[in-house]
């Protein structure tokens, strides 16, 4: 029985006392939940509900309580309910009941931790979005990693998910790109405000190889084709860095597009429509202070040239327009500023900032060795990119070590931790389990010890305090994909599975899964491979979530 069976098990007996009492069945819940107790000798799920009630409907909470505990009784797989405290629940299953969650887990697959709980929401996911005049830095791999982690987990749980990259392949980053990659082309020093790197000299060359007249032309001439040929250079090695980091994003979407399908004047007559701008000193400005930001915004100079800012309206725009209902945007630790302006556009709009826009900040990573962060990169000159990462201590790694902390939280990635073969080492620890439930599936069917079908499993059987324990964990699975979904917390499964690898080491130490020797195959063996492969189907799902693999032999 899964939690959310016994949920529907409780409210059940919830209707049935209230129809017994004739009280009034509107008070019911149209769903409800049940939680493992802090203290597993309390019993295994503690349900709440009597406490909820008892003032809509004016009757003390332990009576109420005491006829939901005597009704809970009466069904199957229940094997005890005790009142606690003010009226709460202690709910203890029969090994039976408990059991069946393994054969559940088995015949659901890649499914079990599904769930339609986001259903109907259509959400825009917008991540990394860095320019093309260089890698993706360490920063930028952070949000990969986390947003890539958070769109699987918002699919999971049935949301209508569109990941978007935002870049701009104009503007003056790109003009000191271009001026940097025409300077290394003759040989130059870069720019003062240029980029410098050993990757800005082989894209130069790249691009003098494309276009061999390069060096012919005037600089301006030079320095067009140098921005053209490569921004589209840097941005397929972005991609390719991506594609290869498990990322890739379902747009890229320019913002040169908007300018040029004239989305700014768009979403300026949009703003002057709701009565939110003015004119003054020349410039077009929007009345951000009257929804809380901290000054108003020019939208446009009074030389006629757009802001950044233009931008930005025209891009939230474009998004609610195409019928994104929630706007996620993840951006890095320099930008908490962006978050009352931004708040302040989408109600300039019309929109509910609350329900149509969400801003995640991400705060800063560092790669350390021996203590000391690593601040080099061999290519890319001061800044530590995402090739850095993967080069020191792998995807699986980078990516879990990455998705594993709260993103509001600066990390250390250290080198050695991430790269140990001990349990020591998150991922290792985890990724152990899922090919330890390989092995041990692969050692059963050489000693002739299978699962059988439905009818041969016996979870009964299951009555070991370590597998009682595994079970729980097990369950707990499908409310924390549907937590770290809603709150955007992706570390929450990281965390879960750590848990989980722990509750299957004490289980496979405590409970015999094979045969010894000449030892015939029993129930109990293989009831205990149904909760094996359980754990090895939950293990591949949650690393699954995290973008990490789930190998069959480490």
């Amino acid at each position: 029985m899964t939690p959310a069976e016994l949920a529907e098990v409780v409210l059940t007996a919830a209707h049935a006392v209230f129809t017994e009492r004739g009280l009034d069945r509107s008070a019911l819940p149209e769903r409800t939940a049940v939680e493992r107790p802090r203290n597993p000798e309390h019993g295994d799920y503690a349900s709440t509900l009597a406490l909820q009630l008892s003032k809509k409907v004016g009757v003390p909470p332990r009576e109420l309580a005491a006829a939901l505990a005597e009704q809970l009784g009466r069904a199957a797989g229940v094997k005890s309910v005790e009142i606690a405290g003010p009226g709460f629940l202690n709910i203890r299953l029969d090994a039976a009941a408990a059991g069946q969650l393994a054969r559940a887990i088995v015949e659901a697959g890649a499914e079990y931790g599904r769930s339609d709980r986001l259903a109907g929401q259509k959400i825009n996911l917008e991540f990394v979005s860095a320019n093309p005049t260089g890698p993706v830095h360490i920063g930028g791999v952070r949000w990969a990693a986390v947003g890539d982690a958070l769109s699987r987990l918002l699919r999971a749980t049935g949301a209508d998910v569109g990941t978007e990259y935002y870049f701009n392949d104009a503007g003056s980053q790109i003009d000191r790109f271009a001026r940097s990659l025409l300077a290394a082309a003759k040989g130059e020093p870069a720019p003062e405000d240029g980029y410098a790197g050993a990757y800005i000299a082989e894209i130069a060359e790249q691009v003098r190889a494309r276009r061999p007249e390069v060096l012919t032309l005037d600089d301006a001439a030079a320095q067009e084709v140098f921005r053209v040929e490569g921004v589209e250079l840097m941005f397929a090695e972005i991609k390719s860095s991506l594609r290869d980091f498990g990322v890739e994003f379902d747009t890229y979407f320019n913002e040169k597009d908007l300018h040029d399908r004239g989305e700014l004047d768009h979403a300026l007559n949009r703003l002057r429509e709701q009565g939110n701008t003015y004119e003054a000193e020349g410039a077009t400005w929007l009345r951000t202070t009257d929804f809380g930001d901290d000054k108003d915004r020019v939208l446009r100079k009074s030389n006629g040239e757009w802001t950044y800012f233009a931008a930005d309206c025209a891009y939230y725009l474009d998004k609610r327009e195409r019928g994104f209902e929630r706007v996620v945007i993840m951006l890095g630790a320099d930008h908490h500023g962006y978050i009352g302006r931004m708040k302040a556009m989408a109600a300039c709009f019309g929109d509910d900032p609350d329900r149509n826009l969400e801003i995640l900040i991400g705060q800063l990573v560092n790669l350390v060795r021996d203590g000391v962060p690593v601040r080099m990169s061999k290519r890319f000159g001061t800044v530590v990119t995402l090739e850095d990462l993967v080069e020191a201590i792998g995807v699986d790694a980078s990516r879990y070590a990455l998705a594993r902390y709260s993103s509001d939280s600066p990390i250390d990635i250290d080198i050695e931790l991430w790269t140990r073969a001990t349990r020591d080492n998150p991922v290792y620890y985890v990724q152990y389990v899922a090919a330890r439930t390989a092995s041990v599936g692969r050692n059963a069917a050489e000693v002739g010890l299978t699962r059988g079908d439905a009818a041969a499993f016996h979870p009964e059987l299951l009555d070991h305090d370590k597998e009682n324990e595994l079970l729980k964990a097990l369950a707990e699975f499908p409310a924390v994909v549907a937590a770290a979904a809603e709150l955007r917390e992706p570390h929450r499964v990281a965390r879960y599975l750590e848990d989980l690898a722990g509750a299957y080491h004490r289980f496979y130490d405590n409970c015999r899964v094979l045969p010894r020797g000449d030892e015939e195959v029993t129930d109990l063996h293989r009831a205990r491979l149904w909760l094996n492969d359980a754990t090895r189907v939950v293990i591949a799902n949650g690393l699954r979530l995290l973008g990490v693999s789930a190998p069959e032999r480490m």
